[in-house]
């Protein structure tokens, strides 16, 4: 196996207590760490409520976080211009969350994996009960 990358998605069905989630990182976390980038942390913690923060914060610390680094947001930069020329726009997040995934050799757990149009990313799409299937 591999160890995972975790998109934010995946991280706001988890916390939302979506059906098949916990079971789904439980699953993942078996034999296999499970990180996430320093921007889905941001995502998360932009999203929380205040009565959600002891919580999320004790998810979140539960997972290893990823720094962005030079070499992830040069990294980051070059996914998004290589895309642009062809006329596909990356979004700021979606680009440092592959870059991420990238740098450190981490397969990417998402529920939107059109978000990820790099063809050297291991993506794994997750459904709606948090069952996977590598995209292809």
């Amino acid at each position: 196996m591999s160890d995972y990358l975790l998109d934010t998605n995946i991280l706001i069905l988890y916390l939302r207590k979506t059906k098949g989630y916990y079971e789904l990182l439980d699953t993942l976390a078996m034999d296999d760490t499970l990180f996430i980038s320093a921007m889905t942390r941001l995502e998360i913690i932009r999203g929380m409520h205040e009565r959600e923060r002891v919580d999320t914060f004790e998810f979140l610390d539960s997972l290893e976080t990823i720094e962005i680094t030079i070499e992830i947001a040069n990294r980051a930069g070059e996914l998004m211009r290589s895309r642009r020329t062809r006329g596909v726009v990356l979004e700021d997040a979606d680009a440092l969350i592959a870059a991420t995934a990238l740098e450190h050799g981490l397969a990417l757990v998402t529920t939107n994996a059109k978000h990820f149009p790099m063809p050297d990313l291991v993506v794994y799409q997750a459904d709606e009960q948090g069952k996977l299937s590598l995209r292809v």
